[in-house]
């Protein structure tokens, strides 16, 4: 068996490893995963995108392209907003789509994408739902927040002090009765009408630099908030800027996507790594 191919990439600096897998011959066992997302015994990664034709995993999609997106910890995810960015500009440079407008599918659907010359993506991200509320505790500290689906679950809240200053060293806690399959954890501060800044606490992996999804979830819950269901607005998160646009029974989440490496993995370690 020779090496198996990879490329490293991120989105707003939430960063993947990508595993080019058209026929689905890959065992990407969870322990696996967690190796290849391990930053000191593997290559280190927020979590990994397998790419592999929608058929090939009897996937029922329009897409030929499955997104099939796994967390740091090896577990599932249903979508990953700033990984549809990094997976369309790489069907686009390998040359499998021809683009720049194409479908991705994802274990929430399929996600229509337009690809920019820049680089820089458009992902329609599809309906936006306002779920209920519950609380989420952060260093002791009960905060209310808006729980918000968007294809994956999200628990935003929004904060008067500055959410740099809240400690996410540890995991903060919730309502497992109203998130049975985990949370993802959104602090907001509001700085505009138009202008968000956040941070993420994301389940299965913990704080990251972003999070696509979160940041449609952050903006949808800040709308709702506000007594309306549409507008859009830039979220800053640590690893840079979006746009999030919400519309009824719509949103569209446009960022970057780079690529910094290519390489192989090695096959000893691939089969040690099970």
């Amino acid at each position: 068996m020779g090496g198996i191919e990879f490329l490293k990439g991120h989105g707003t600096q939430n960063d993947f490893v990508v595993l080019p897998d058209a026929p689905g011959a890959l065992d990407l066992t969870p322990a696996r995963v967690a190796a290849l997302c391990d930053r000191q015994r593997g290559l280190g990664a927020d979590g990994v995108l397998r790419v592999v034709r929608s058929a090939a995993v009897g996937v029922a999609s329009d897409a030929e392209w499955f997104m099939d997106y796994r967390n740091a910890d090896g577990s599932i995810a249903e979508m990953c907003g700033n990984g549809v960015r990094v997976f369309a500009r790489y069907l686009v440079e390998a040359g499998l789509e021809s683009g720049p407008d194409f479908a991705v599918g994802t274990r929430a659907g399929d996600r229509p994408v337009h690809v920019h010359h820049d680089g820089s993506v458009t992902v329609q991200m599809g309906p936006v739902r306002i779920t209920g509320t519950s609380v989420s505790i952060v260093g002791g500290r009960e905060l209310s927040g808006v729980a918000v689906d968007v294809g994956n679950p999200h628990l935003v809240s929004t904060l008067d002090d500055e959410v740099a200053g809240l400690d996410l060293r540890e995991a903060p806690r919730y309502d497992r009765d109203v998130f049975p399959d985990g949370v993802n954890l959104e602090f907001v501060n509001v700085l505009g009408p138009d202008a968000l800044r956040m941070r993420v606490y994301e389940r299965g992996v913990g704080e990251t630099r972003a999070c696509g999804t979160g940041t449609v979830a952050a903006v949808a819950a800040t709308l709702h908030l506000a007594g309306t269901d549409t507008g859009s607005s830039t979220v800053d998160i640590p690893g840079g800027r979006v746009t999030v646009t919400v519309q009824r029974g719509a949103s569209t989440l446009t960022g970057p996507a780079e690529f910094v490496a290519r390489g192989e993995l090695d096959s000893s370690w691939w089969s040690a790594a099970d």
